[in-house]
């Protein structure tokens, strides 16, 4: 379930907004204790596959907290509020 809410998330998104959310996704300084991914995995990512590569890296619980920080950090408030909410803490880095 956690993959299909992150994908219509990232569907709402412009494509010059989804640009942004993926270049956070490298900025440790973003990622709240997440590790980052790297820049050539993202660079040809389409939504779907930033999603597989999110769930992958972070797990599905992960991925939402990670999506959510994200998401505040681009003003859009609006589309945290479709998230559920999560209480996963990130594993060791």
């Amino acid at each position: 379930m956690g993959s299909v809410v992150l994908y219509r998330v990232l569907q709402d998104l412009r494509d010059d907004e989804f640009k942004d959310f993926q270049w956070y996704l490298t900025k440790p300084e973003v990622m709240g204790g997440y590790k980052p991914i790297k820049e050539c995995q993202l660079e040809k990512a389409e939504r779907r596959d930033t999603v597989d590569l999110m769930v992958q890296t972070f797990t599905p619980e992960g991925a939402l907290k990670v999506t959510k920080k994200v998401l505040e950090e681009m003003n859009r408030n609006d589309l945290v509020q479709k998230l559920p909410g999560t209480s996963s803490e990130p594993a060791d880095i």
